[in-house]
């Protein structure tokens, strides 16, 4: 019985890392160039995510925010003809949330 109470717990953790890896979990568009966007969204998530880093690679940047208890949260910017495109990708620790990130936050501030 115990070992049922543990896998169904267990479970429940997991269930927000589920997703498909490949399925951003919300996708914007920006006027900005990605390098402006990225430059926008680091400072403003490093107040609440100490551990984010940024990289680049030919007009694409990506923000990584490591995460001890769960996957890694992603932010990528890409040029598009108008601007930047935004991917962000988020597995959260619990199936619910109970409101936006501070990597959603300072994606939406940075548009």
């Amino acid at each position: 019985m115990r070992l049922v109470l543990v896998s169904v717990f267990t479970s429940l953790l997991l269930a927000g890392c589920m997703s498909t890896p490949n399925t951003p979990t919300l996708v914007l568009e920006t006027k900005k160039a990605p390098e402006a966007y990225a430059q926008c969204v680091l400072p403003l998530l490093l107040k609440d995510a100490a551990g984010a880093t940024m990289s680049e690679t030919q007009g694409h940047y990506k923000i990584v925010v490591s995460s001890k208890v769960a996957a890694d949260d992603v932010l990528e910017a890409y040029k598009a003809p108008a601007g930047g495109k935004v991917f962000l990708y988020e597995r959260a620790l619990l199936a619910s949330s109970f409101g936006p990130s501070s990597l959603e936050r300072a994606a939406h501030a940075c548009i």
